[in-house]
């Protein structure tokens, strides 16, 4: 226990640390958003893959379809390697980077407004971004508590609390800056931990031939055989290559992969990147990265079978999935230094995410929210022009209202997670559905097509959230995992046609925009 302990605190003294030493560049909004768009390719490829991997995939996700498919899920890592990562940086990271700045956009709401010359657009997306980061928050608290429940024997409750305060405290302080740097000390921790975690798993059940040779004897459970995700199963589908059911686990793959996309605190790191160089080499860090750790997150979830079946929820007439894991942990890791470092790996992933998704949030609702306009109101307005003095006293408030609002976020998201609706990947299935389904479309089209209107990006809004809330509210037949999928590529086709019948956009407005090409 003193050796756990004992790294936990070195860990959040660091991180602490960090967040006191950067906060004289969170001064103005720039910097405490964006690092003064000035941050470097592996500061920004590491802040990537920590946002994108947390507890989440850690326990849930991990635990959850490492379940379902067996070593077939590993297809998982993969996908979010390369269409997740490498994909993302090639197709978006350039012009994201150029555009954003040419039309001096800070966050995805304010892209939509400014690309498409509707204010209307950026309200409503920077509601849609704040409401649906809540469940995505509440599920890495959610999955960052088990693992520590089971480490320290802390109550679950104690945990999201602890976390909550200490998420709160460096971002609070340092922005993005103490976020990314953070970021990048969390993910070295990340990347050594997970491949010390297989090794030790792996030894555990005899090595990796002995722990292969046993999942091809694995057969389906009882409540298993209820599913009909197993009603064509064969002997050995849990070691095969695509497992029980190839075309669900695609649509893992699909919501876990191009989610990314279309998601704000992803997408708001390549607004923050140095130049196109950086971009480059970021692009090759974070895919290395993503291969690593999803890869290696989901590889190790596929042997959750020879540990046991996990305690089955009548009421939820389902498995509890987010108990695999840390099972699988508990009983394979006997080494109290181990087990530290799996605690502080589990908190990496999760802070990171959590520093993400609660800048993101809070700075969407001042800049696109409370502050709409980008100039100074009027009576701040001396001879026409901003006085700098005044300039300087807008930035600070805003830097400060988006301090508060950060307290907000976090409070509603604890407030979920101390009472979860639904088990972890459920919620991040809601969560990446709803914002994935609603801007990916829009914002990826925008970047490369002229033909984008404002009403095929209002009509993209409606179907991404409308999809998954009145899935949501009918008790989900579609299960959120394939719904979020289905949210995600529906939008295509819908801006696409909507597109082709209504209003164009000004083709001067077009061509101004389109110069940050040239």
């Amino acid at each position: 226990m003193l050796i756990k302990i004992l790294l936990t605190v070195i860990f959040l003294a660091v991180t602490v640390y960090v967040g006191i030493y950067s906060r004289k560049q969170a001064n103005n909004v720039d910097g405490f958003v964006l690092g003064g768009r000035s941050v470097g390719p592996w500061l920004s490829a590491f802040a990537f893959g920590t946002s994108y991997f947390s507890a989440v995939v850690f326990v849930g996700y991990a635990g959850q379809f490492g379940w379902k498919y067996g070593l077939a899920s590993s297809w998982i890592g993969i996908g979010n390697a390369i269409i997740g990562s490498l994909l993302a940086w090639l197709i978006l990271g350039r012009r994201t980077k150029l555009m954003t700045q040419h039309i001096n956009s800070r966050t995805m709401p304010d892209f939509f407004g400014t690309r498409f010359s509707n204010q209307g657009l950026r309200i409503v997306a920077s509601i849609i971004a704040f409401v649906f980061l809540i469940p995505y928050t509440a599920g890495v608290y959610s999955g960052i508590s088990k693992l520590f429940d089971m480490g320290f024997g802390i109550p679950y409750e104690y945990c999201i609390i602890i976390m909550a305060l200490l998420t709160a405290v460096y971002v609070i302080l340092g922005g993005y800056k103490a976020t990314a740097i953070n970021d990048f000390i969390q993910g070295i921790v990340m990347l050594g931990g997970i491949i010390a975690v297989i090794a030790v798993v792996l030894n555990s059940q005899g090595g990796f031939t002995e722990a292969f040779h046993k999942m091809k004897e694995v057969a389906p459970t009882a409540h298993d055989l209820e599913n009909p995700l197993y009603k064509d199963f064969q002997p050995g589908d849990f070691a095969s290559w695509f497992g029980p059911n190839p075309m669900s686990l695609l649509g893992v793959v699909v919501l876990t992969s191009l989610g990314t996309w279309g998601l704000p605190q992803m997408v708001g790191k390549f607004y923050s990147i140095t130049d196109e160089s950086a971009i480059k080499r970021g692009t090759i860090i974070s895919t290395i990265f993503a291969f690593i750790v999803a890869g290696g997150c989901y590889f190790l979830g596929g042997f959750g079978r020879l540990f046991g079946e996990p305690v089955w929820n009548e009421a939820r007439n389902n498995y509890k999935f987010d108990d695999i894991i840390p099972t699988m942990l508990d009983t394979a890791v006997n080494s109290d230094l181990l087990i530290g470092l799996v605690m502080v790996l589990v908190l990496s992933a999760s802070m990171s995410t959590l520093a993400s998704l609660v800048l993101t949030s809070s700075s969407t609702m001042t800049l696109d929210l409370i502050y709409r306009d980008k100039r100074a109101t009027a009576d701040e307005v001396k001879g026409g022009e901003i006085d700098d003095e005044v300039a300087e006293k807008i930035e600070r408030r805003k830097v400060v209202i988006m301090r508060v609002l950060i307290v907000f976020f976090i409070v509603i998201s604890v407030l979920i997670a101390l009472n979860p609706p639904t088990f972890i990947a459920q919620l991040m299935g809601i969560s990446w559905g709803a914002l994935a389904g609603a801007f990916l479309a829009p914002f990826l089209l925008g970047l490369y097509w002229r033909g984008v209107t404002t009403a095929s990006v209002w009509a993209c809004f409606i179907w991404g959230v409308g999809f998954t809330v009145v899935n949501m509210i009918l008790g989900n037949p579609i299960n959120p995992i394939d719904c979020g999928a289905i949210a995600m590529v529906g939008g295509f086709p819908v801006v696409l046609l909507v597109s082709l019948v209504t209003k164009k956009l000004p083709q001067a407005k077009l061509d101004s925009i389109w110069k940050c090409y040239k």
